[in-house]
């Protein structure tokens, strides 16, 4: 390709591709970084864990509020850490549609309302991962059962699906890649660099010929453009530095019930933190969980029990796993001292998968060195509501990420102390 003379892109082609995301298709989960930051001697983590079908509200939210609460039937498998956590009620986005507002939880904007946002519906996680930057191997791991429920998302608006299989996260985190895999990878972002430069270069012959509008399209695409290019120039910086050894026995490809994946996935999560492989860890259980491992009903069917003492019966064992899980998960941060420098959050999009509500969704945040309230009752009143992306700011404060605003957030956190 001649860099002399780049070639000529139709512009009305080109500018209806500028609301597609650049993005490194190689481990998308495991995503690259493009802003350095400089390493801490204690670096905060966040972990975010999101459940489809959320949590039926009769077992999960306690009767009282305050920190002398008596533990609901759901969180009961989170007794020996109830002063590590905070369960928050009467917090949401607002959103309608079901299912189809699922996705919002770490958002707090929906995929089909995100023109109207700056930052189109970038998810908490990934705002912090952009904050971490390259100070970490991967800024971000997006992990989950199957195909996840769709939370995590880039400031491009583009869905990052989750890495499904616990073998390949361990390959990337402590499995070295040999000398042609590597000289192959380095031969592709080198390709990937050429082509980012005749974008550019078109790109620029373009800009004369636009108007306002389409000038802050285009501006917005070159900004993409560039930080493709830091992903790319860190990608070659983290291919020649060794991976941490495993202080596990290798996870292999191999065959596993559902119920076995969760724990191994949060396990191999944890040591991502330990290793500082990551400081941004997603989990994802999806409307598909095969809760026939549990040997009870199919999941979706269960979450639509219409009180039936049967169902909701069997739904709490499912709730129960779930929950003795992150108790596990909990423990482990704990035994490897991350549990003060990592926030935990837990939650859903889903309020009440019963009647498809997304109001008064399930949440709750765990460590980070907080001072716990136990439950936090806020106001039901809908013009005293706070918006649950209030809490995402300050959980981004927290984190050290400063910025105004993010989502739909009316200011940061005033019920509870975060930052």
């Amino acid at each position: 390709m001649n860099a002399n003379h780049p070639p000529v892109i139709d512009r009305r082609h080109f500018l209806r591709g500028l609301g597609v995301a650049l993005a490194l298709p190689a481990f998308e989960s495991l995503n690259v970084g493009f802003a350095a930051t400089a390493p801490k001697a204690d670096p905060r983590r966040l972990i975010c864990i999101g459940n489809h079908l959320g949590f039926w509200p009769g077992g999960f939210f306690p009767t009282a509020g305050g920190p002398d609460y008596a533990m609901s039937k759901t969180l009961a498998p989170l007794q020996a850490h109830r002063r590590d956590f905070t369960v928050f009620s009467h917090l949401d986005h607002g959103a309608k549609g079901g299912h189809g507002g699922v996705h919002s939880f770490l958002t707090g904007v929906k995929k089909e309302e995100s023109a109207g946002f700056a930052e189109k519906n970038i998810s908490v996680d990934q705002v912090a991962a952009e904050h971490v930057g390259s100070a970490t191997r991967y800024p971000s791991i997006t992990a989950g059962l199957g195909e996840g429920t769709d939370m995590c998302w880039n400031r491009g608006g583009v869905r990052i699906p989750p890495v499904n299989n616990p073998a390949r996260l361990f390959e990337a985190l402590f499995v070295e890649a040999n000398a042609r895999a590597k000289a192959t990878e380095r031969e592709r972002l080198s390709h990937r660099a050429s082509v980012l430069d005749a974008l550019r270069e078109s790109a620029k012959q373009l800009g004369g010929n636009l108007d306002a509008a389409d000038r802050g399209k285009l501006d917005q695409y070159l900004t993409s453009v560039r930080d493709v290019e830091r992903r790319l120039k860190m990608s070659e910086v983290w291919l020649g530095r060794p991976k941490p050894k495993s202080p596990i026995a290798p996870v292999r490809d191999e065959e596993r019930m559902q119920i076995e994946v969760i724990p191994l996935f949060l396990d191999l999560l944890t040591l991502a933190l330990q290793t500082d492989s990551t400081r941004v860890a997603t989990f994802e259980v999806p409307l598909q969980f095969h809760t026939n491992d549990l040997e009870v009903g199919n999941y979706h069917g269960l979450s639509h029990h219409s009180k039936q003492e049967g169902l909701l019966t069997q739904l709490q064992v499912v709730e129960t796993y779930l929950m003795t899980q992150f108790a596990h998960l909990f423990g482990k941060l704990k035994e490897a001292g991350l549990m003060d420098s990592t926030l935990v959050v837990i939650g859903s999009g889903m309020g009440n998968a019963s009647n498809h509500s997304n109001r008064d969704l399930p949440v709750l945040l765990a460590g980070g060195g907080l001072r716990h309230q136990g439950h936090l009752v806020c106001p039901a009143e809908e013009r005293k509501r706070v918006q649950l992306s209030n809490l995402w700011l300050s959980t981004l404060h927290w984190f050290g990420a400063e910025r105004e605003r993010f989502g739909r957030s009316t200011g940061t956190f005033s019920p509870m102390k975060i930052a």
